[in-house]
């Protein structure tokens, strides 16, 4: 079962950059979450903070909490490498590995956890496959290089490689941007239907997409680069689009800045 999360207070700095500041949201389980926003105004680094991954980058840092099944994943002793893989993330371009086969690709996280029963990983992977969306397409490639495969392909294959290892909250940086729009119809096609097994974050430039696919709506602004990105408001999707809090809310949607 899919679990939900807790931001409370979040900062994160990139040196003595402060980038976000004082981000407060519940994602709640079995949703979809849109994060929108103008470039630049902190979504991927607030996705990678939910996971751990904003630590990786020299002199970056966080504060504040991020609450996951009850717990703080930055509270001391909790291990990184557990939180990733219990908090997946798809990234905005398909990042396949090009020396393994399309199978291997779905199974390396598996792998790396020590599973190497063979009946096993062929199971988990097809249900994965098949939650992504990309089974029948690719279920006769299995042996075949995934640097052959479409880029809608590529992206769906990598959704599956996450999806193998069974996390709870999935995040996803702007995963359809540099498909066409047959992919992109795919990939939304593939988040609908997961979200009854994962909860999902997406960050998304495309407020149409945001509109179609998700349960709920976050708009962050970072209006200066002298001060931190901040949540502008959150809320239902529906209202978010029709009758938003926030006069920003408004004018982003509707084009009239970003």
């Amino acid at each position: 079962m899919s679990i939900g999360m807790r931001i409370a207070g979040l900062d994160a700095w990139f040196g003595t950059d402060q980038v976000l500041g004082g981000i407060d949201m519940t994602i709640e389980q079995g949703t979809v979450t849109a994060i929108i926003g103008p470039s630049g105004c902190g979504k991927s680094t607030l996705l990678r903070c939910l996971n751990r991954m904003h630590e990786e980058v020299a002199g970056a840092r966080v504060s504040g909490n991020v609450l996951f099944d009850g717990r703080d994943l930055y509270a001391p002793g909790t291990d990184p490498v557990d939180v990733r893989r219990r908090i997946g993330m798809v990234f905005q371009r398909p990042n396949p590995f090009p020396t393994m086969s399309i199978g291997e690709n779905v199974v390396a996280g598996l792998k790396l956890r020590g599973r190497y029963d063979r009946r096993d990983l062929k199971e988990r992977a097809e249900k994965a496959m098949r939650h992504a969306g990309v089974w029948d397409e690719l279920k006769d490639r299995l042996d075949q290089p995934s640097g052959r495969l479409s880029g809608g392909q590529q992206q769906r294959l990598c959704i599956a490689r996450t999806l193998a290892v069974e996390p709870e909250l999935l995040l996803m940086d702007e995963p359809a941007s540099a498909l066409d729009p047959i992919s992109t119809q795919q990939i939304e096609d593939t988040i609908a239907e997961l979200k009854s097994e994962v909860t999902i974050v997406i960050v998304t430039h495309n407020m149409q997409q945001a509109a179609r696919i998700s349960d709920q709506t976050a708009f962050m602004l970072r209006e200066s680069m002298d001060a931190p990105a901040r949540l502008v408001e959150i809320d239902a999707t529906k209202k978010m689009f029709t009758n938003p809090d926030d006069k920003r809310t408004e004018s982003y949607i509707t084009g009239r800045f970003g």
